[in-house]
């Protein structure tokens, strides 16, 4: 009997619903036709993305400390020496020659490699905050106001230098497009909350005043081999958030029901005979897609809420699009039982003008991302949701161009910058590993990316090493073949 993969490293028997309905030619032709059945039934039942309740045995690490995730994505690299790495020590050393037994050959872009390395100490002024104490850049008054609420890791490090890999390493575990995301696997491992919405839900911020732009690309909230159905929603700026979501003129609710359900009919006919979970994944989301026309417009009204609201978040929350207005949308999200959601913001690439675009860029999203986290405490969810924000590297505590120029900027960094999370089991409060003297390398406590997602996971009550899925001959998972816990990390 043939067997098909399941989602948490086991097998499972032919009768039962897998990633794949049918192999080796769907299984001679015709064999499995019942599998597409149950496995459309299933769908159709839970709604897309849903998974049966519970995990199987072995799969949870822990009791879910978090329900959802809000991650807060800052595309571009912001510059951890000026927001968060206070670095006093380097103003002694300011124009001097990183040394080479602190560089210790590390790889720097093209950008910078026919220049003299010379450090450079932030020019903005840091102050402790909170009980904790933690030193935060006059930048970010907003995130020093809720730092007993966040941890804040220094020590973050992954192999990629450039933007693309980097990012597409930050969200999907591997430098290679054509991985899930841990949006994608998230939802793959416990399903939806919401019947009526996506499990994974992606925005991208669109403020008036840019500062220096960096492409994405919609790979990075993929379900790659994951089925379909698993992959981010992205909600657009403007009249349709959805794009063809609404019923054309001259179509009521009623006649687009009756379309659906003969596109089904004929559909299911087809998955029947082929097996083709393509075919299911396109079923159950033209079904999410009928749901979503009636919940998607309450979603997005934010308007409707009270000014307290707009104070706390800022007055560009009114605008559709910004990061404030998604933030609020986020936490409208989380209301409603989104279990992933990701807000893309782009324009932290400061090789230069850093001084004058670092500040833009703080004000465009500091005081939105503390809102946030506030928000979500007083409405009684931030315990069971974790907020992470974070890019996917940082910047280098060297000077890119003429150091004593207004124009001056920062190289890339991947090995050591800075995150914070909040919410969801994190132990609030606490600043979380040590960099060196420069700022340089990391000094104790290091954090990969693997072990980011193995905690992210864990917090949601799931082993990493167990959620898995079959893909061109072995069991692929999103922290690949290493990845931790990071126990100093959970309270």
């Amino acid at each position: 009997m043939p067997t098909f993969g399941s989602p948490f490293g086991e097998t499972l028997p032919s009768g039962a619903a897998g990633p794949l309905e049918m192999t080796r030619r769907q299984f001679l032709g015709r064999s499995g036709a019942g599998i597409g059945s149950a496995a459309l039934a299933m769908m159709l039942a839970g709604g897309a993305g849903a998974r049966p309740a519970g995990l199987p045995s072995g799969v949870r690490a822990i009791a879910p400390k978090a329900k959802r995730v809000i991650m807060l994505t800052q595309a571009g690299a912001p510059s951890q020496i000026d927001l968060f790495d206070h670095k006093p020590g380097l103003v002694p050393l300011r124009g001097q020659l990183i040394p080479d037994s602190v560089r210790m050959g590390q790889r720097v872009t093209t950008m910078t490699s026919g220049q003299p390395q010379r450090l450079l100490p932030s020019q903005f002024a840091f102050a402790q905050h909170g009980r904790s104490g933690a030193w935060l850049s006059e930048l970010v008054p907003h995130t020093a106001n809720i730092a007993d609420e966040i941890a804040i890791v220094k020590t973050v490090f992954t192999e990629q230098i450039n933007h693309a890999p980097a990012m597409t390493f930050f969200q999907t575990g591997h430098q290679i497009p054509g991985r899930p995301c841990l949006g994608a696997w998230t939802v793959y491992g416990l399903g939806s909350d919401n019947h009526d919405l996506p499990g994974f839900v992606v925005m991208v911020s669109k403020d008036v005043e840019r500062t220096c732009d960096q492409p994405l690309y919609e790979h990075l909230w993929s379900a790659g081999f994951l089925p379909a159905e698993h992959q981010g929603v992205k909600l657009r700026a403007g009249r349709d958030p959805v794009l063809f979501l609404p019923n054309p003129p001259g179509v009521t609710r009623e006649v687009r029901r009756g379309q659906l359900d003969d596109l089904t009919a004929l559909n299911t006919a087809h998955h029947d005979v082929t097996g083709d979970p393509e075919i299911a994944a396109r079923i159950a989301q033209y079904e999410l897609a009928f749901r979503m026309q009636v919940s998607v417009p309450d979603l997005v009204a934010i308007q409707s809420e009270p000014d307290e609201t707009f104070d706390l978040y800022g007055q560009a929350a009114r605008r559709p699009g910004s990061y404030g207005a998604n933030c609020i949308l986020a936490r409208r999200l989380a209301e409603r039982g989104v279990r992933f959601i990701q807000l893309y913001h782009v324009g932290w690439d400061q090789h230069r003008h850093l001084p004058e675009q670092l500040r833009i860029q703080c004000e465009h999203t500091d005081q939105a991302s503390a809102a946030l986290v506030l928000d979500l405490k007083r409405r009684g969810l931030l315990d069971e949701t974790l907020v992470v924000w974070g890019g996917e590297f940082g910047r280098s505590p060297v000077g890119q161009g003429d150091i004593d120029s207004p124009d001056h900027g920062r190289d890339h960094h991947p090995r050591c910058f800075t995150m914070w999370m909040a919410g969801g089991g994190i132990r609030p409060g606490i600043s979380f590993g040590q960099t060196d003297e420069f700022g340089f390398n990391i000094a104790s406590d290091p954090v990969h990316i693997h072990d980011l997602h193995a905690t992210i996971l864990h917090l949601l009550g799931i082993d990493h090493e167990r959620l898995t899925f079959m893909s061109q001959g072995r069991r692929f998972r999103l922290t690949d073949v290493s990845g931790a816990v990071v126990p100093g990390l959970l309270a």
